[in-house]
């Protein structure tokens, strides 16, 4: 049962994957992500249903439009193997816990286009971080029905307070350090880490700022950045939260351990 959960989810992952790559395309342009089809944007072919499997469609064309040769970029069958594998790790990490798997899914997958949106034009689309909030209580509500887990539910409303209320400090104290968007972001990690419990809220919040600082720290000794410059945190924040999701929990209890508690 839980190999075909994971095989499944990684196929889900495959075709959300696809998807995904429309979604980081457009949004950013205030583009449908539903029509006009896909197309080439050389000779605005549309691409056909056969060329549009995940992974394969690329690799059969090798990485080349079907009608004019233009190269398509690595990058879209690389977003699709990517989000399979991570729909993969995530239903295998709540193989025990289903109840609560679609709004990790959901994490992963609007986590991925906010990833790659805020790499691309430094900016957190309110098109993606607003409609999550309901989301994210809408499916952590609906498993704490199921699982009888309103605790972890009110600590996850909790938590998704928490963390906002942590970067909106932040960027009053600082306003040069992050921008709105990752506030608004912040909130919606919150509430899942929160339903993990306070350890891994913690330590997803501290990952990513570690991870942010390594980054910029790496980019100062190679001479790539200074003090000054920009770099998009959003991605650190959703690595970061990821990581916790993961392996949180045995983490925070061999620190617990560690520390005699």
């Amino acid at each position: 049962m839980t190999l075909a959960l994971v095989l499944g989810s990684a196929l889900l992952g495959l075709l959300v994957g696809s998807f995904l790559n429309v979604v980081v395309h457009r949004v950013p342009r205030g583009e449908s992500v539903v029509s006009p089809p896909s197309a080439c944007p050389r000779c605005g072919s549309r691409i056909r249903a056969r060329d549009n499997v995940p992974v394969l469609g690329w690799l059969f064309l090798r990485g080349r439009c079907r009608d004019c040769g233009e190269e398509v970029s690595p990058r879209y069958p690389l977003v699709e193997a990517g989000t399979g594998a991570l729909f993969a790790v995530v239903a295998l990490r709540f193989a025990d816990d289903l109840p609560v798997l679609p709004a990790y899914l959901y994490l992963v997958a609007v986590g991925v286009a906010l990833a790659l949106i805020d790499v691309d034009v430094k900016r957190l689309p309110n098109a993606l971080t607003y409609p999550s909030y309901p989301v994210a209580v809408v499916l952590l509500g609906g498993a704490a029905l199921l699982d009888a887990g309103s605790g972890s539910f009110v600590r996850a409303l909790a938590g998704g307070a928490v963390a906002l209320a942590v970067y909106f400090t932040l960027v009053l104290a600082y306003p040069a350090g992050m921008g709105l968007g990752d506030v608004k972001l912040s909130g919606v990690l919150g509430l899942y880490l929160g339903w993990l419990g306070w350890g891994v809220l913690a330590l997803g919040l501290f990952l990513g700022f570690l991870l942010g600082g390594l980054f910029g720290i790496g980019l100062m000794v190679v001479g790539r950045g200074g003090r000054k410059s920009k770099v998009p945190f959003g991605p650190f924040m959703l690595v970061g939260a990821l990581a916790a999701v993961l392996v949180g929990g045995p983490l925070v209890d061999a620190y617990l351990r560690l520390l005699g508690v």
